[in-house]
């Protein structure tokens, strides 16, 4: 049987006083995910374990099937994969924003969600001051990569998404190892020269006159080296395609051995284009056992602790994605296995990604429903896939093992 995931990011929230308890998935409007609840079954998937990073590439490498411990090496590997980069085995591939750094505080990780056409041209004059010791390659919006030829992977860095408001000086990338202190500080020199460069290069003096936040620094972080990971047909016996507006989805997909399938006016926003993804996903299935759809939209609003941008964009997931997909298997006569999950939260209130447990909803039309009347984090606590970890989630969409009734 065919199957389709339909990811959410950061969908998943906590309760909002504003909202009297409930979470934004409690109280926007959506039916057609709530159909696959009541239809299919239901439960909590632990997607990012206790001792790794609260991040979208540990969280979707674990809805992948693929054990983060193994597999994830940094998102700047896999986002480099989907750009086509070239990568040496001693290359240190990074993810890079252009971010705004205001009275020293980081402003904005996305320098106001900066144009794809303003942010490469920052990119290409600041690679070609940086070259050969660094290598930075444009990518979507404010998401780039940077490559440092010989570079260490044992150090911290701060992603710019989860330290908003704080000291830029505070959250300047760090050593673990005394190998890698070598690594630190020339990644640290590479920050504080772009902030001299980009602080008056003609896109910001634009920006600025526009209203608009300058993209003013440059910030590295989730360092890795290419990992080596068996692919889904591999794996699983099965075809699979994925479809994201994100570098970091499109390059776990390559190295899981997926089609990449690119959808035109997909942003990795709120105005991305959801009917699209939906008429996509339906064509893939014609030569595909399993298509993923991920859409980021929810998670930028959580980002920017916009409540009501949150259940817009939960909503359109619903009537312009889930639906649209839904309808299109009925009109097709396409017999699926369909889900929904979020990848992780990623609350209103603080604005960062947190590792909570998150609602899961499976239908398929060859197993009975649980009971369970809606989807969101509270009413998949009563379904009857419990508590699942590693695997368990793609294995049980793909069919490949079962629970007792």
């Amino acid at each position: 049987m065919k199957a389709v995931v339909i990811l959410g990011d950061g969908m998943a929230d906590v309760s909002v006083p504003e909202l009297d308890g409930k979470t934004p998935l409690m109280a926007a409007h959506t039916p057609a995910m709530d159909r696959i609840a009541k239809l299919g079954r239901n439960g909590l998937f632990r997607s990012i374990p206790d001792d790794m990073p609260t991040g979208s590439a540990v969280a979707n490498l674990s809805v992948l099937g693929y054990d983060p411990h193994i597999c994830f090496q940094g998102r700047g590997v896999l986002e480099a994969a989907s750009l086509g980069i070239p990568l040496e085995a001693d290359d240190l591939a990074l993810r890079v924003n252009v971010v705004c750094i205001e009275n020293g505080l980081m402003k904005s990780h996305s320098a106001g969600h900066i144009s794809s056409e303003e942010a490469a041209e920052l990119i290409h004059d600041i690679d070609r001051h940086f070259r050969p010791e660094f290598r930075l390659y444009p990518g979507l919006s404010y998401r780039h990569i940077l490559v440092l030829p010989g570079g260490h992977p044992g150090i911290t860095c701060m992603p710019p998404h989860d330290h908003l408001g704080e000291s830029a000086d505070a959250l300047m990338i760090r050593s673990d190892v005394k190998e890698a202190a070598d690594t630190a500080e020339r990644l640290n020199g590479l920050i504080r020269e772009s902030r001299k460069l980009l602080g008056t290069h003609p896109v910001n003096r634009k920006r600025r006159d526009e209203g608009k936040l300058p993209a003013n620094s440059l910030w590295p972080w989730s360092p890795g080296r290419k990992p080596a990971m068996a692919t889904f047909q591999e794996r699983f016996g099965v075809r699979g395609a994925a479809i994201s507006a994100v570098d970091l989805i499109k390059g776990l997909a390559v190295y899981a051995g997926m089609d990449v399938i690119s959808v035109k006016g997909a942003t990795g926003l709120y105005d991305t284009n959801y009917e699209g993804k939906a008429d996509a996903a339906l064509d893939a299935l014609g030569d595909h056992d399993f298509v993923f759809v991920h859409v980021e939209a929810a998670d930028e609003a959580g980002h920017e602790k916009d409540l009501n941008l949150k259940i817009r964009c939960i909503e359109d997931i619903d009537s312009r994605l889930v639906q649209r997909i839904l309808d299109g298997l009925a009109r097709r006569h396409i017999e699926a296995v369909v889900a929904v999950l979020p990848d992780h939260p990623t609350p209103v209130s603080h604005g960062a990604h947190t590792r909570d447990p998150i609602p899961v909803a499976v239908w398929n039309t060859g197993e009975p429903a649980d009971g369970v009347e809606a989807f969101d984090e509270e009413s998949a606590k009563s379904g009857i896939l419990g508590m699942m970890q590693g695997d368990e989630f793609i294995r049980q969409v793909l069919g490949k093992n079962k629970i007792k009734d």
